[in-house]
């Protein structure tokens, strides 16, 4: 049995997996007997685990430099792929930098230098060009979801950073996306293309839901109210628009987080740890949430403005109905509104608004998320969390929901009715040896 066999068992016993999925197995493959690879396969498929695998089992140990370079177009995506690095338990370090972030911040992470440095396209340039870190050991560049990264107007540093890089061996690209060219200063030769796009899509229902007001608020309302209490994105063009409509949905007491460029980075993440552990059902975004962010599998989304191009359709849709669920994509369109020809043609189910039966929601005890001042820094585990808040805190297993550990804190799930009762409780209590403020968030 050769180390990667090895090490992956591990690996994926540490993540809760049984087994990779076809598309993983063939990239593992792909990335292990060439130097140039492309992988084409639907967002939430699983392609950061398919690079990652790889390249840890090919770092060297005797190294004490940067090895590896991953690039993403995001925050949010950077953050997500150092999590799985650090979920995967390698025994290699990792760091993020990424536009935003205080350079100082990142200047003292990266004195000892990790074997594989993750981030924006912008603030790996500027690494580069500062000199914060040597590019004389790196082999291995990684461009995740590189076309998103051209699209929002990063090929200059794209290619100067290629070009600061001298001793690269292997080039790893990954989309969402098909039929995207793919620039010459990449230098791929002769690559290697695993193309799973078409997996999933049989299982994506379309349907357009007809409104007879241009502003379609109210129709929202309706098709929400319809669908009932199941995980869902709603997709809006523009920032502008999506606090107007958050307006409006707290008038109407459904509850939503918000998710757009013009946010403060800590919002964004908050807002999409609530979405992720059930606080809320709903995030209202532009495509900034199409693709690259870590979400749980959603049952539907919306498109309260029609998208521009094919391609935002497609990146929207691909975030239901992904790999093996099935999802709802619904197109709330203003009847006198001229549908797009890539919607036109797919010929879908149209329903008219004033139609839908309204669904009876159940009084539930919903989530709610508390927010603790400390974190892996600290030295604290999820059990440790777990263990405070059931044993002072009195709470059961089914009252304690998902735990999410960041390096200064952490964020925690917990069913309504409990959160006096916790924060009475448990509020500056010591966890490891660091005493810990809990608030709601």
């Amino acid at each position: 049995m050769n180390k990667l066999v090895k090490n992956q068992k591990g690996i994926l016993q540490k993540l809760g997996i049984e087994k990779l999925n076809p598309m993983q197995e063939e990239a593992k493959l792909a990335i292990t007997s060439y130097s140039d690879v492309v992988i084409l396969s639907p967002t939430g498929s699983g392609k950061t685990l398919s690079f990652l695998l790889p390249l840890i089992s090919e770092l060297d140990k005797n190294c004490a430099e940067v090895q590896a370079i991953i690039i993403t177009p995001s925050r949010e995506l950077a953050i997500q792929i150092e999590q799985v690095t650090k979920d995967i338990g390698s025994g290699y370090k990792t760091n993020v930098v990424y536009g935003g972030r205080p350079f100082s911040k990142d200047k003292n992470d990266l004195k000892h230098p990790p074997a594989i440095l993750i981030g924006t396209p912008g603030r790996i340039a500027d690494h580069l060009r500062r000199g914060t870190f040597s590019a004389k050991h790196i082999s291995t560049i990684i461009l995740d979801e590189f076309d998103k990264s051209l699209e929002i107007g990063f090929e200059s540093e794209m290619r100067e950073i290629i070009e600061g890089l001298p001793k690269i061996e292997k080039r790893i690209l990954t989309s969402a996306t098909q039929e995207v060219a793919i620039p010459k200063f990449v230098g791929l030769t002769t690559p290697i293309t695993i193309d799973y796009l078409d997996e999933g899509v049989a299982k994506l229902n379309i349907q357009t839901i007809l409104s007879s007001s241009k502003d379609k608020l109210e129709a929202l309302v309706t098709l929400l109210n319809h669908l009932g209490d199941q995980p869902g994105i709603i997709f809006c063009n523009y920032k502008d628009t999506i606090q107007r409509v958050s307006d409006f949905l707290n008038d109407h007491n459904i509850d939503h987080g918000c998710f757009y460029g013009g946010l403060e980075q800590k919002d964004r993440e908050r807002a999409l740890i609530k979405f992720r552990n059930g606080t809320h059902q709903l995030l209202l975004a532009t495509d900034l949430a199409a693709r690259g962010i870590d979400v749980p599998e959603i049952k539907f989304i919306i498109h309260y403005h029609l998208p521009m191009k094919s391609q935002e359709f497609t990146h929207r849709n691909g975030r239901t109905a992904r790999m093996n669920s099935e999802g709802t994509a619904y197109v709330l369109q203003w009847d006198k509104e001229d549908t797009p020809d890539f919607i036109e043609a797919l010929n879908t189910d149209s329903f008219v608004v004033d139609e839908l039966v309204q669904y009876n929601k159940p009084t539930i005890d919903k989530w709610s998320t508390v927010f603790i001042s400390g974190g892996r820094k600290d030295k604290i585990s999820k059990g440790d969390i777990a263990g405070l808040f059931c044993k002072q805190g009195k709470l059961t297993r089914e009252e304690l929901g998902m735990i999410e550990i960041k390096p200064d804190c952490a964020f925690v799930a917990v069913k309504s009715s409990k959160i006096k009762q916790l924060i009475s409780l448990t509020n500056n209590s010591k966890l490891k040896k660091k005493k810990v403020r809990l608030s709601l968030i």
